[in-house]
């Protein structure tokens, strides 16, 4: 007995875990190319016999690619090309180092799935040249380049320029092959016709009335001649540009107040590297309350709202139809801006039954305003409906009746809570004058000469004739 507990508690849990560790490394190994190891997010292939002549990839139905975060090749003489979909399944890939191998070639797409991609080692390989558009959608930290025969020409000058922006202490120590096999340091590279272009965006105006159209003029320039296009990012409103060669407009239509704030770039790109000019859009619009909830309790009562406007939209509170005047004990908080939209509160501090009642948000700008209304109820009216046992505050009358929005309700609901009290307080009295009637006949009682029980037996003597 003693036996069968052991081997079924935890040592039996351990040596199941050990099993499937195993049976799991034996399905990797198996789904390994030959000359590479593999584990769930690793894959190394640095067997020289008999090699790779591919990039390596993993057989279907064994470890997930997904979840492959570093690739190590090295000294495989026979890898000379990186294909367009030989890496797009590794979409977790953070690290590739491929070193002392025959890489000659990288497809320009080769990377465009993997845009966790953060260091990239190409030390020792057979690179003659290589291209900025491998790179130019990667974050990436590292670029290690040391030991390829480049070649002098127009087509790696991006990798000067990448070095000189660095400027690091750790700077690669690169060369390149020219016309008559020389090697010449890529620092001191001078190529004619060969350098970064320019962009410059002309905007008349950047602020607009929501629903107005607008259109932004650039030219680019440069040698080689760039290629020039728009980044209007997640622009939600209807956008439609033209080009020709070096000059190119965008004209913007029916202008959302969504896109206040959004940044629109006019981009000039060569083989050498890139340049932008960009402008921030600003629209101009009404407020709208888009949100206004009951009362919650936390440290202060809060009746919550959003509003949203352009510029930042004044707001003012009405209390049962009357202007709200705020004080220490009640007052409004901005609690947070998003650009064009504020989050925040009508913070009360321990309101009472006298609070209760319909609270009115008013938004208003130079391009209009915006309304909304919400019922509050913090407490029960005192021996009536005591809903929460909130100690009366010193918040006092906080209305200022000369300035009462028109309703219809108000004075019908002031008019029932009074006939309420009436009817309490006539209540009150008649309980309490019929207590002080029995307390006065149980007094009188008690004084008399027969007493409760003299008085039943007097009312049993029977009666002569």
């Amino acid at each position: 007995m003693s036996s069968w507990i052991r081997w079924h508690g935890p040592a039996m849990a351990r040596l199941w875990g050990f099993c499937w560790l195993v049976v799991g490394f034996w399905r990797a190994a198996f789904a390994c190319p030959t000359s590479c190891k593999c584990s769930a997010s690793r894959i190394w292939c640095s067997d020289p016999s008999p090699g790779i002549v591919a990039f390596p990839r993993l057989e279907p139905n064994s470890v997930d690619p997904e979840n492959i975060t570093e690739i190590f090749i090295a000294n495989q003489k026979r890898l000379e090309i990186i294909n367009e979909d030989d890496v797009e399944a590794y979409v977790g890939l953070r690290n590739l180092t491929i070193v002392d191998s025959g890489l000659k070639f990288v497809a320009h797409k080769a990377f465009l799935k993997n845009s966790n991609l953060q260091h990239i080692n190409f030390t020792r390989n057979k690179l003659t040249s290589l291209s900025r558009k491998h790179f130019r959608h990667l974050d990436l930290s590292e670029l290690i380049l040391v030991g390829n025969p480049f070649t002098c020409s127009c087509d790696i000058m991006w990798i000067k320029t990448l070095q000189e922006a660095k400027s690091s202490p750790d700077t690669q120590d690169l060369y390149c092959l020219n016309e008559s096999s020389k090697n010449i340091p890529l620092a001191n590279l001078q190529i004619p016709n060969c350098g970064l272009p320019s962009a410059n965006l002309a905007a008349p105006n950047l602020t607009v009335e929501e629903g107005k159209s607008i259109t932004l003029s650039c030219s680019v320039a440069g040698d080689p001649v760039p290629n020039m296009y728009w980044d209007v990012g997640n622009l939600v409103s209807k956008h439609m540009n033209e080009t020709s060669h070096t000059q190119g407009s965008l004209r913007i239509t029916n202008i959302s107040s969504d896109d206040s704030g959004k940044q629109i770039s006019c981009v000039a790109e060569n083989l050498v590297g890139e340049d932008q000019d960009s402008v921030n859009l600003t629209v101009h619009f009404a407020p709208t309350i888009t949100f206004l909830e009951s009362p919650t309790s936390d440290h202060h009562w809060c009746i919550p709202f959003t509003v949203k406007g352009n510029p930042k939209p004044a707001l003012q509170w009405f209390y049962n139809g009357a202007i709200l005047n705020e004080s220490k004990y009640i007052c409004t908080k901005i609690h947070v801006t998003n650009h064009t939209e504020y989050h925040g509160c009508l913070q009360l501090d321990n309101p009472t039954h006298m609070n209760n009642g319909d609270y009115t948000l008013i938004a208003k700008n130079e391009y209009g305003k915006d309304e909304k209304q919400i019922s509050a109820h913090f407490m029960g009216w005192p021996g009536i409906d005591d809903d929460y046992g909130t100690a009366a505050n010193d918040i006092g009358d906080t209305t200022n009746r000369s300035n009462e929005i028109p309703s219809t309700d108000v004075t019908d609901k002031t008019g029932r809570e009074h006939l309420s009290v009436y009817a309490v307080v006539v209540i009150a009295s008649v309980v309490g004058f019929c207590l002080l009637v029995m307390l006065f006949l149980l007094k009188l009682a008690r004084h008399s000469k027969f007493g409760m029980k003299g008085f039943v037996l007097f009312h049993k003597i029977p009666l002569d004739g």
